[in-house]
């Protein structure tokens, strides 16, 4: 597999647990009440989060390297090793915050970056 697929399919795989954030606030509602209080609904967003940032750790070094000014891939990964070694010492409102005014914003980074690389 060459690395501009390579990159290609771990941002599509991305973009997929971004879109299942936005589905389990489609069903949930956005209310921090509500996710503190549910564990489905903590667990839902969760690890989609936890997953874009192992998918980190897929993308080329090339391609981060070329993108680090657009994006904090390192931010993003540190938010996955939190969920990885230390879940249990979360703080709810960060995992929050993340779904609501990150996600949206990989987004659509991975969004350009799809139709970049599929030209």
């Amino acid at each position: 597999m060459s690395n501009l697929n390579r990159d290609l399919t771990v941002l599509l795989h991305m973009k997929e647990y971004c879109e299942q954030i936005e589905k389990t606030f489609d069903m949930f509602g956005k209310n921090i009440e509500d996710f503190n209080l549910n564990v489905v609904f903590r667990n839902a967003i969760s690890m989609p989060i936890f997953q874009i940032g192992e998918l980190v750790n897929h993308l080329t070094q090339d391609y981060i390297v070329a993108t680090q000014n657009d994006i904090n891939w390192n931010e993003i990964r540190g938010m996955r090793n939190r969920f990885a070694h230390g879940y249990y010492d979360m703080d709810y409102s960060i995992i929050f915050d993340t779904a609501i005014n990150d996600i949206p914003q990989i987004k659509e980074f991975i969004n350009k970056e799809i139709k970049k690389l599929m030209k």
